[in-house]
């Protein structure tokens, strides 16, 4: 019998939770299109995560502040435990449970989204977080680790990752975080083509409704 070392069993478990994770593709590319009518509307994305998802968040807004792959404008889009200043104070005065609940209150507005991360699924002020969205109008997406859970039934969609560790459920959250960004940047290619083709047919029609100077025989 082989046995094979941690190193090879976690590309093991990897790769078999990238394959299930496949199936949400259709997912995170209504998610990626619907961000960047949000955005492109002048709305903003909110993320936040603890610990390690606390990093995975802040590498989504950071893909949107700055670019995934292709150069085009910034988009509003803020990690909010990235403010260690609010977070500590809100913590301090208001308890763990509000430190993202609070700034969602301060930032969120109607028709804005809320991403959320979370292995558990059960952080609590995460679902502090999801219900103070919920409260201003604000859509809450959620990843987390495997389904039921808290955070997930406090969504209005969420995408659970089938794996059995939170190392794994960590990485393909980043992989989601990948494809919503790529799917955000197609979309906006889509819209700004769909706006170019208007506008040419526009300049056209105004050129063939346009004459030179009349000759003799037009009639006027």
């Amino acid at each position: 019998m082989t046995v094979h070392p941690p190193v090879v069993g976690h590309c093991d478990e990897l790769q078999y939770a990238l394959g299930t994770f496949r199936a949400s593709a259709h997912i995170t590319e209504r998610w990626g299109s619907r961000l960047a009518a949000v955005l492109c509307g002048g709305g903003r994305l909110l993320a936040a995560g603890n610990g390690g998802s606390a990093a995975q968040a802040q590498h989504l807004t950071a893909e949107l502040v700055g670019r995934y792959r292709d150069d085009r404008p910034p988009f509003s889009a803020i990690a909010l435990h990235a403010d260690t200043s609010s977070t500590t104070a809100i913590a301090n005065d208001y308890g763990v449970d509000e430190v993202f609940a609070r700034q969602v209150r301060a930032h969120g507005r109607e028709g804005d989204v809320l991403m959320l991360l979370s292995t558990s699924g059960a952080s609590a002020n995460l679902l502090s977080a999801a219900d103070a969205a919920r409260a201003a109008g604000v859509r809450v997406w959620a990843l987390t680790g495997c389904a039921p859970n808290p955070l997930m039934a406090g969504s209005d969609e969420s995408l659970c990752v089938d794996a059995p560790s939170t190392a794994t459920v960590q990485e393909i959250h980043l992989v989601a975080v990948h494809m919503v960004c790529a799917a955000f940047d197609a979309a906006l290619e889509k819209s700004v083509r769909g706006a170019r083709s208007v506008r040419d047919a526009r300049d056209a029609g105004g050129a063939r409704g346009t004459g030179g100077p009349r000759g003799k025989g037009t009639r006027r």
